[in-house]
């Protein structure tokens, strides 16, 4: 029995995925895209399909323009493959995943990658207590369910989605203790070698602009340059506390929400041992790809937000790009150049904001890099900060090598909470530079994977 072999095999279903699903269908390519989740929308657009004026009101503009997307996807004809879990993919298109409970395998001529970002790991001490979660993990628990906090709830951290769910919360009725904001005034100063991009970019500004509006209107507590946070309690979360213009300052919380920005989800791209390269604006790894995606001279290509940080209207049309070359690769699409200036364009105008955010909210390194020896970093294996400075001493150069001596990194989540945390204290440890440190060395099965399965 002849295996079915696709035109172009996408992982992800959020803005960059069904963009290049639509782009490809338009210029009649066979094909299918696969997401871990049952549903459209990847994690910006999550439930999209469950959107109505509640969901509107509550999770605002932004988030409903996910709608016209989804239902631009369903009409392409293109084959959704829900609730599959991609564990492998190779450079010449072959893509294992789970569904139903066995692993399944698909053939396409060129592979898109959608899988989005990740949020960047906060280890401060108490940030493993129960009580304390990923804003981000917060915000999808609203967008699918609807779940609000019980009691008060401390935001603490920096980037726009921490006002974002914060004026979230404050829609749908949800009580917010305060607002701890880790962006100090030199912050503004460093990024004001970009203020030219924001005003071009005014709409994202406004948008920013809007949302502290909204927080200040509310009368939330709002603490900003805050240091030194500490997640207190003994068995859970009781509070944050911080210091605060040279004050020590305490806010009782059962629920402490963390976040300092977002990365790239590289795992796919580290299995395919694509070339990875430090961006010291951006503190993170991005995979190096030619101008529309394509890794090196595999037959796979990146869009969205798993190559670099752009958000959800720019990664979009990302996908459409990567759709649109593959459609040239494939002898569909004459003039490539031409189809994509307009593309081209409108991504330039998209992202002319970006240096000026990633340089205002950069994570600070005492967020980043822990000193305090006991803060875990590897929480699968309860490795801590000075455990990994120890095996430096030791002589360990590089992320890869901490997993012989301590397992960092081993657990179920193959690294993903810890691994750039895990290269910064070794770069700092060592004096020397993330991209000499490296990144650890991602194998398949990229999620796990039980026996029983193969």
């Amino acid at each position: 029995m002849s295996t079915q072999v696709w035109d172009l095999a996408i992982i992800g279903a959020g803005p960059a995925g069904m963009a290049a699903a639509v782009e490809a269908r338009r210029h009649g390519l066979k094909v299918c895209l696969l997401d871990e989740q049952a549903q459209l929308g990847g994690q910006i657009y999550r439930a999209i399909d469950g959107l109505d004026a509640t969901a509107e009101r509550i999770l605002g503009a932004d988030y409903a323009k996910g709608a016209k997307l989804a239902a631009a996807y369903r009409a392409s004809g293109a084959t959704h493959l829900a609730a599959a879990s991609v564990w492998d993919v190779s450079a010449d298109g072959a893509v294992n995943y789970l569904q139903d409970n066995k692993t399944r395998a698909l053939e396409a001529r060129y592979v898109v990658v959608a899988n989005g970002a990740m949020e960047r790991p906060f280890p401060i001490p108490g940030w493993t207590l129960p009580g304390v979660m990923g804003a981000g993990a917060a915000q999808i628990m609203l967008k699918t369910s609807r779940a609000l906090p019980a009691s008060g709830v401390v935001l603490a951290g920096c980037g726009p989605l921490l006002y974002l769910l914060a004026a979230q919360y404050i829609r749908a009725g949800a009580r917010i203790s305060a607002l701890v904001d880790t962006t100090a005034t030199t912050d503004y100063i460093h990024a004001a070698k970009h203020l030219a991009g924001a005003l071009r970019g005014w709409r994202d500004m406004r948008k920013g602009l809007g949302l502290l509006a909204s927080i200040r209107k509310a009368g939330i507590p709002f603490y900003s340059g805050a240091t030194n946070l500490v997640v207190e309690g003994e068995d859970r979360a009781k509070g944050l506390s911080f210091t605060h213009r040279g004050r020590q300052k305490r806010v009782a919380a059962d629920l402490v929400l963390l976040h300092q920005g977002v990365v790239p989800n590289t795992q796919i791209s580290q299995a395919l041992r694509a070339e990875h390269r430090w961006n010291a604006a951006k503190l993170c790894f991005e995979p190096v790809t030619d101008r529309y995606g394509r890794i090196a001279d595999t037959r796979v290509y990146l869009a969205g937000d798993g190559r670099g940080i752009v958000g959800a209207l720019a990664s979009e049309v990302q996908g459409a790009l990567a759709g649109q070359a593959i459609a040239a690769e494939l002898g569909q699409l004459n003039n490539l150049e031409q189809a994509a200036a307009p593309l081209w364009r409108q991504f330039q105008q998209l992202t002319q904001s970006r240096p000026f955010l990633d340089t205002l909210y950069a994570a600070k390194v005492e967020n980043r890099a822990p000193a305090a020896e006991a803060v875990v970093v590897c929480r699968c294996e309860n490795v801590s900060a000075g455990s990994i400075r120890a095996y430096v001493e030791a002589g360990c150069q590089g992320p890869n090598q901490t997993k012989a001596f301590g397992r960092c990194g081993m657990g179920p989540c193959q690294g993903r909470f810890c691994g750039l945390t895990v290269t910064q204290i070794i770069a700092e440890q060592r004096g020397v530079s993330e991209d000499e440190v490296s990144y650890y060395r991602i194998r398949p099965p990229i999620k796990p994977v039980r026996l029983g399965q193969f």
